[in-house]
């Protein structure tokens, strides 16, 4: 699994005009030609400020650009026009008009990028833009506000064509991207938050090598199409809504090679795919220590789990509603507690892999003991189940070629 790359302050411009605290550094951008590059010497300078015209604002880290409190506090609009290494102190404090710390309008080709953001209400905003780079940028939100009056670290909105890239987003509300396509979201590091990635009606995305950990959803993907969520870490997500991978009416949708790591449930897939024709592929993935390593939200269909890895999982699969997983394919995973043998020494069980599990039926038919999943109490009753088969409980899965021994984390296979 890659760790998001180091985070470098952008070089300064070869040519720049330099500007020095005290100086209006709106009246220096308006009087800038069309493309000039100015270059802020340390210290703080008043805001709010608006970027057009190609211009590039750079500067060091303790550069400062500072809230009055009303308002967003830099605007970027154009063609071409850059926020680069400097500090973004503040903005205003309402929702309503989603006062930010930097918001990118209508623009094509922008890029803000090394840029640190503090005591913003939002983050960095994009919206109605095209080819916009936001790369390498610290946003930190404040951990003693509730999740829900948090903004938004970073929001794409019919936006397309754009990347978010190497950024640490740390107790945010959301990284999201909506009605948004064509857009790769990679090697970021979103901790605290509420959702890492939130996709929804932003078709032919990649959400790649990101790193979400005590978030409460890592990657949720919602009526979307055609994407690719790839080696990603989503680790201790956790409480009553807490997943690493969430699908919801989405289709085409490939989720290969990520490390879902001490959640509430690994994977979570709710009507998906939507359309018939549609597919959901789940390749190489490791499941580890999760609660529920993946849940159905009804019967699914449309769907593979192949050379995945279930090791320690409090619960493996469960399906809501009392449904069943057979209608997938799994096939070439590994199971902690596969029980077969392999007596030509392929690797492959020469007897499927089956779930089946009591305590899942208890469940279903009395929904209040759920709150008993993982406790000792109902891993007695499994273990009844199993030593004296009353009555056999319902198959809840087949894996008819399981390994017996995982690939390694984030590699791959013949098998």
């Amino acid at each position: 699994m890659a760790s998001p790359p180091p985070r470098l302050s952008p070089e300064r411009p070869a040519t720049c005009h330099v500007v020095v605290p005290g100086e209006s550094l709106q009246a220096v951008v308006d009087a800038a030609p069309d493309r000039t590059a100015l270059c802020l010497s340390p210290g703080t300078y008043d805001a709010p400020v608006a970027l057009a015209r190609g211009v590039v604002l750079w500067g060091p880290r303790d550069a400062v650009v500072r809230s009055r409190g009303q308002g967003t506090t830099v605007t970027l609009g154009g063609t071409g026009t850059q926020l680069l290494g400097v500090t973004v102190d503040g903005s205003g404090d309402r929702f309503d008009t989603t006062d930010a710390g930097v918001l990118v309008l209508g623009a094509q080709d922008a890029r803000v990028e090394g840029v640190r953001l503090v005591n913003a209400t939002f983050g960095i905003l994009v919206e109605r833009s095209r080819g916009v780079i936001v790369r390498a940028n610290e946003v930190v939100g404040n951990p003693r506000t509730s999740l829900g009056m948090r903004g938004d670290g970073i929001r794409l909105w019919e936006t397309r064509d754009s990347i978010v890239d190497g950024n640490v987003v740390r107790s945010s509300r959301d990284v999201v991207v909506w009605f948004s396509p064509n857009n790769r979201v990679e090697n970021n590091d979103v901790e605290n938050s509420r959702y890492g990635t939130h996709l929804m009606y932003s078709s032919d995305a990649v959400v790649a090598n990101n790193r979400y950990v005590r978030d409460e959803v890592g990657v949720f993907v919602m009526y979307s199409r055609n994407v690719d969520v790839d080696h990603n870490i989503a680790a201790d997500a956790g409480g009553s809504a807490g997943m690493g991978i969430g699908l919801k009416e989405s289709g085409n949708v490939r989720v290969r090679n990520n490390l879902l790591v001490h959640d509430s449930v690994g994977v979570y897939i709710d009507e998906s795919p939507l359309q018939p024709q549609d597919f959901d592929a789940f390749d190489r993935n490791v499941f580890r220590l999760d609660d529920t390593a993946v849940v159905f939200h009804a019967s699914p269909r449309g769907t593979s789990f192949r050379q995945c890895s279930f090791r320690d999982n409090s619960v493996q699969v469960r399906v809501d509603g009392g449904g069943d997983a057979t209608g997938i394919t799994w096939d070439g995973n590994d199971w902690s507690d596969y029980a077969g043998y392999d007596l030509n020494g392929d690797g492959i069980g020469d007897a499927p892999y089956e779930l089946r599990s009591l305590s899942l039926d208890l469940i279903d038919a009395h929904p209040d003991l759920a709150f008993f999943a993982g406790a000792p109490t109902l891993a007695l009753v499994e273990a009844a189940g199993r030593a004296l088969p009353v009555f056999e409980p319902r198959t809840v899965l087949r894996d008819a070629h399981p390994r017996m021994s995982p690939l390694p984390i984030g590699g791959s296979d013949a098998h």
